[in-house]
């Protein structure tokens, strides 16, 4: 079970590019149910997702370059490409600085190149009394997830 909480960035954190990051380019093969190929640096995965906004099943399965390779022509829509930076959180929602490691929640700050140039952050929860007592930070500007525009799987029919 997947949930988390999406939104729009404010202000980027000081440092970025010293935080853990790494290209992703994926793409869909069908949006309803969500079905998508990633790869995430060097790692290849099919997952499938179900239905639902902050919660949602989800489940990944390793994928091989060359079935990547061989999928990706084949995608519903436009290819999706970003750089997920992982920035830790404190318990105000602020980030730690380049290093220190969280033992809290952490967010995947998504700087996407195609379709369109974005910056959303993705917020991944343990429970749903977590997702519920999380408060967006100043560095947020806006709480997306449960506008579908914000979902992948629909960014990446925008246009067609």
């Amino acid at each position: 079970m997947e949930i988390e909480r999406k939104f729009l960035v404010a202000q980027m954190p000081d440092r970025l590019d010293e935080y853990e990051h790494a290209l992703i380019v994926q793409a869909y093969l069908c949006t309803e149910p969500v079905m998508r190929i990633r790869r995430h640096g060097e790692k290849y995965i099919f997952t499938y997702k179900g239905s639902g906004m902050m919660m949602r099943e989800e489940y990944n399965l390793p994928l091989t370059q060359e079935a990547f390779e061989h999928l990706l022509p084949k995608a519903d829509g436009n290819r999706i490409e970003k750089t997920r930076y992982l920035i830790p959180l404190d318990d105000a929602g602020k980030p730690l600085p380049p290093g220190v490691p969280s033992e809290g929640l952490v967010a995947e700050l998504d700087v996407f190149t195609l379709p369109k140039p974005l910056v959303m952050a993705e917020v991944e929860f343990p429970d749903e009394e977590s997702v519920l007592a999380f408060e967006m930070p100043a560095w947020f500007s806006k709480e997306v997830t449960a506008d579908p525009a914000y979902h992948n799987s629909n960014m990446s029919k925008a246009g067609n």
